[in-house]
């Protein structure tokens, strides 16, 4: 079974609940995701991998995208049909990348990073692909070909079997339950800022307030709106 099958199984009883609510201090922006539509982009983007760029188990897949409620439907669609998620270029299936960067690579998937889901203001530089306008246009649920095996890897140089129990282990060590609503700041690197950032709320199935681009001034602002109950980094 795949990583994303892994961590939102377990919360698909509750598809209304929210799961990642992303802030953007810089752009003042708010977006809110519940379960269904956290799986909904998963999905999309799952599919959209495996048709537009033939992705398999153990596939490279590279992502170069900060926190964002996009990313989180790459990461999870990517690992999803099995791929590896991995930081650098080279041999990927596919590289995705930010608007303000350009990447010499086979394949690129160019992320708006739009607060509201637009597609990309003007069109992506020669060979690249607008990643919201194409995958928006794939199917809502997601069938996997093939299973992914849990020694296939997942993240950097780790598996599925040892990422899912390395967040749950991270996750268990800062106490976070389902009732958890997570405040936090940490940036999506890969592998260690995905892994506590977004990974280890998910393990948990916490609800997961990113901040990017904080303003130190906001945050106890933050944690009062969004009635949070821990803090990352804890």
């Amino acid at each position: 079974m795949s990583l994303t099958e892994h961590l939102l199984r377990p919360l698909l009883g509750s598809p209304a609940k929210p799961l990642v609510t992303h802030y953007d201090d810089r752009l003042g922006s708010r977006v809110e995701l519940s379960v269904a539509t956290t799986v909904n982009w998963a999905a999309k983007t799952a599919n959209w991998l495996v048709d537009e760029f033939d992705v398999e188990p153990g596939d490279d897949v590279a992502v170069r995208l900060p926190a964002h409620w996009q990313t989180a439907g790459v990461l999870l669609g990517a690992w999803w049909c099995g791929a590896r998620v991995v930081a650098e270029p080279d041999g990927a299936r596919v590289v995705f990348v930010g608007p303000e960067e350009q990447v010499a690579a086979p394949a690129v998937a160019v992320v708006s990073l739009d607060p509201m889901g637009r597609g990309l203001a003007s069109p992506p530089p020669d060979g690249a692909l607008d990643y919201l306008s194409e995958a928006r246009l794939s199917g809502d649920q997601f069938v996997p070909p093939q299973p992914t095996p849990g020694d296939t890897p997942a993240l950097g140089s780790s598996t599925v079997d040892e990422v899912l129990a390395e967040a749950r282990e991270r996750a268990g060590k800062i106490g976070l339950t389902t009732a958890d609503r997570v405040l936090s700041t940490v940036d999506w690197t890969v592998p260690e800022g995905v892994l506590d950032g977004l990974l280890v709320p998910l393990a948990a199935g916490a609800h997961l307030v990113q901040v990017s681009n904080a303003d130190p001034a906001k945050l106890a602002a933050r944690r009062e709106a969004e009635r949070t109950t821990a803090d990352l980094p804890a």
